[in-house]
């Protein structure tokens, strides 16, 4: 295959986060095969869109994925999660806090 792709790479960056929050820049980059600074660009483009949440937890950053973000502004019916389960992204249970003001 030449010159085109299925998959950009904002979203091969997209799917990796979401498999691997705990990867570095490096990681990320090594792994797909971009450079790092490519790969700082595109995690600051996702983070700036609201795609992904950056958390830091002493020097390294826990990325979180928003999988109910459409692909597209205009094709708001298939969110980006729709891809990253086609991809083999798995969701995590949410933890279910008690209110006990309630219970």
């Amino acid at each position: 295959m030449g010159g085109w792709a299925f998959i950009t790479n904002h979203g091969i960056v997209l799917s990796y986060l979401s498999r691997h929050p705990r990867s570095t820049a490096r990681e990320v980059a090594q792994a797909i095969g971009i450079t790092e600074r490519t790969t700082h660009r595109i995690i600051a483009d996702l983070a700036r869109e609201g795609y992904i949440h950056r958390r830091r937890e002493g020097r390294c950053n826990i990325y979180r994925v928003n999988p109910r973000l459409p692909l597209r502004p205009t094709h708001g019916e298939v969110v980006v999660g729709d891809l990253l389960i086609a991809l083999g992204w798995r969701p995590r249970a949410r933890k279910l806090t008690k209110n006990p003001l309630r219970d």
